[in-house]
């Protein structure tokens, strides 16, 4: 096909499974993910960038894939309370979906965690109105590590560090669930948030071999072209962000935006599988029961991102 989407060899299999009573879906993990922002230069008007990661092929899951910094949410993180700044942990829950504080907690934590284990960005700071400035050095780095190894929670880590968690830098923006016949299954919430003043990305994911920043619609056009590979939450939201000329703006729109779970969902019509997501008809599949593909018929190629430059120091 044309464009950039994940879609794996053996999901038309699995989904017969599935379909046939042989496959019992698994438990969704709860997981995070961060859309961080930037502003273009003054003048450009190409509106804000959002920070990218490729992961590595060899990766198991969506290798090769274009995603945001995120991850696992680690239950530990909601057996203490934090210091917090930004909405009451009770009004996180009900914007997130969740039944109680600490479920919210753990969730909001796994977003702000991740962001700084894969792209060194923290947000967080000594109190509710600062943000950290620098991030930079040994000890700062044996704590990244330790909290990747998962040593070290992340509640436990703000409070050795006397930091405040700024919740309030974060947008809850969309909410999408891994396919009940994919093998390895999430519950996923994308957040959004500003790169704060004085901090820098940097590529510190074991998981990914580049990143870049690129303005969101540059990015979907890649993906349209085949040219950047992608799983459909990633491109979707993309395109939930084109409208937006600031980081600012696109912060403020984030109350707005529809939190209710997609989940994919596979049916049987005649001699067809047809895959679809509920609320975005670009991903509807339609497979024949014969039909035995290969990576290359579903799959552009991921490659150069146009205008997207390499990461280095500055991410």
């Amino acid at each position: 096909m044309s464009n950039g989407q994940w879609y794996p060899p053996e999901w038309p299999d699995r989904i017969r499974a599935l379909a046939a009573g042989e496959l019992m879906p698994g438990t969704p993990k709860r997981a995070a993910t961060v859309m961080l922002l930037r502003d273009s230069a003054a003048g450009t008007g190409n509106g804000p960038a959002v920070h990218m990661l490729r992961r590595r092929t060899s990766m198991a899951f969506a290798g090769g894939a274009y995603a945001y910094p995120g991850g696992g949410v680690d239950p530990r993180d909601d057996d203490r309370l934090v210091a917090w700044a930004g909405p009451a942990l009770e009004s996180w829950a009900e914007r997130l979906g969740v039944e109680t504080p600490a479920e919210a907690q753990a969730i909001v934590c796994a977003a702000v965690r991740e962001t700084y284990e894969e792209a060194g960005v923290l947000l967080a700071g000594e109190s509710a109105g600062t943000v950290v400035g620098d991030t930079t050095g040994a000890d700062w780095e044996a704590d990244r590590a330790a909290l990747v190894a998962r040593e070290l929670s992340f509640a436990e880590f703000l409070d050795r560090r006397g930091l405040v968690l700024r919740s309030d830098l974060l947008g809850a923006w969309a909410r999408w669930i891994t396919p009940e016949f994919e093998p390895r299954r999430y519950d996923t919430w994308f957040f959004v948030a500003a790169l704060p003043e004085g901090q820098r990305t940097r590529n510190a994911s074991t998981e990914a071999d580049r990143t870049v920043w690129i303005a969101p619609g540059e990015a979907a056009d890649g993906y349209d072209r085949g040219e950047l590979l992608m799983m459909p939450p990633t491109v979707a939201t993309l395109r939930t962000l084109r409208p937006y000329g600031t980081a600012d703006e696109a912060l403020r729109a984030a109350e707005s935006q529809d939190l209710t779970p997609v989940l994919a969902r596979a049916r049987l019509e005649g001699d067809e599988l047809v895959l679809s997501w509920p609320g975005h008809d670009e991903f509807t599949k339609h497979i024949k029961h014969t039909e035995h593909s290969g990576p290359a018929e579903h799959i552009g190629p991921a490659g150069h991102i146009p205008g997207g430059g390499a990461s280095g120091g500055a991410g």
